[in-house]
């Protein structure tokens, strides 16, 4: 009988909680919805993670948890504060993640647009179809980054692949001449008005000078880099562009791909990287 009783008092108690979170009756539609949504704050959470973004993040997740939580109990009143906290909020959330959101939407078309339409209709129209950088080219930039280095010139040169770089060439000043190794030491001269910012090189071309790039959000840089290299990182974590540092301090040159910084010992060592970065495009 005892345990009859407790038998019952399980199933009643059971009742009892599935009535209360109803939420727990799951259709493959909820789940699946509930899976997108979970995928969604970990693109999200894996996106801004060591950013200033992150706490914001956490607290607006908490809020909507709160929310849901509240919804779930009719807790009317407070269900009201927090639904017009959160609506009011998405204006303040645009602007305070506009370098985030802006940063993932340039990726997105990036590393996926662009490479469904890499050589096809869409590349054409959009013209994202360049040129390979021609070996004499390469010669060019690798001994002018030599000369630079014995001299300690410093020097920021972007390569662009698929991505177009015309936002950041408008920063800077048009150019448009061949790539010659006494072109591109002259640019970077210190006396020259030219040489404060970045060289767009694409196409076998010098594109523009004195370019202003995207610092960096990252805090875990060496502090040996400086602010070129923190704009070069910066760069191509937003695009697929090679860039090329010489440091001013020591002369050492850096070949900067994908947020990576590789420190070169030798210019037959960037000569490579150079040309195998063009041989996958």
């Amino acid at each position: 009988m005892y345990s009859l009783n407790r038998y019952i008092c399980k199933k009643i108690g059971l009742l009892i909680l599935l009535n209360i979170f109803g939420f727990l009756r799951l259709s493959f539609i909820d789940i699946l919805d509930i899976l997108l949504v979970a995928l969604i704050i970990f693109v999200v959470f894996r996106w801004i993670r060591g950013s200033s973004a992150m706490s914001i993040f956490v607290a607006i997740i908490s809020l909507y948890v709160l929310r849901f939580i509240v919804g779930v109990f009719n807790m009317k009143l407070m269900s009201g504060i927090l639904g017009q906290l959160l609506d009011v909020g998405v204006i303040a959330l645009i602007i305070i993640f506009q370098p985030e959101i802006r940063r993932f939407l340039i990726t997105f078309g990036n590393n996926y647009l662009m490479k469904a339409g890499k050589g096809g209709f869409l590349g054409k129209l959009l013209g994202r179809n360049r040129g390979k950088m021609g070996s004499a080219a390469v010669q060019e930039i690798t001994e002018a980054c030599r000369a630079m280095s014995e001299q300690k010139t410093g020097a920021l040169i972007v390569i662009p692949h698929n991505t177009s770089l015309d936002y950041i060439v408008e920063t800077g000043d048009r150019i448009d001449a061949n790539i010659n190794r006494r072109l591109i030491m002259n640019l970077f001269f210190k006396n020259s008005p030219l040489h404060d910012g970045a060289v767009i090189m694409s196409n076998n071309h010098i594109i523009a000078a004195r370019c202003t790039l995207p610092i960096t959000d990252k805090t875990d840089i060496p502090a040996h880099y400086g602010m070129r290299h923190k704009a070069a990182i910066g760069i191509t974590e937003n695009t697929d562009a090679d860039v090329i540092v010489v440091s001013e301090e020591t002369g050492q040159i850096s070949f900067v791909k994908g947020g990576n910084v590789t420190p070169i010992n030798n210019i037959n060592e960037l000569k490579l990287l150079l040309n195998d970065s063009f041989e996958k495009e």
